[in-house]
């Protein structure tokens, strides 16, 4: 269920490391707590994310929750389709619903992020 080449924070967020670019999404477990989403509200490009802050926020028939950088580094790109289409989050949560793309300041801070398997044992599963 939870790609094994990702990463995790037990926040609930995701990143898939390539190179020095970061994509950044929220994981299924968080999709399925929010409920039907029907606003995400993300960073634009050349803003700057640290890790552990929030960087954008999803917004939910429950609530409104902020999604927090997995790292620290610059937003590259942000996933515009979510804007006109954020129950995607609901439906692909990792995949076509990824949030933002980051180019990574500091790739030693993915070493305290949890594995797949971690995660999964996290969530108690």
């Amino acid at each position: 269920m939870y790609p094994e080449n990702y990463k995790y924070t037990k926040e609930h967020e995701w990143i898939l490391v390539e190179g020095d670019t970061g994509t950044i999404g929220i994981t299924d477990h968080a999709q399925h707590e929010l409920g039907d989403i029907v606003y995400v509200d993300l960073p634009k490009a050349g803003t700057g994310v640290e890790q552990g802050k929030a960087l954008g926020s999803v917004e939910s028939v429950k609530a409104v929750s902020d999604i927090y950088s997995p790292i620290t580094g610059e937003v590259i790109e942000s996933n515009g389709d979510l804007s006109g289409a954020p129950e995607k989050l609901n439906s692909d949560p990792h995949g076509a619903a990824w949030l933002v793309k980051v180019k990574l300041s500091n790739l030693s801070e993915i070493d305290g992020l949890m594995s797949a398997a971690d995660y999964q044992a996290y969530l108690g599963e």
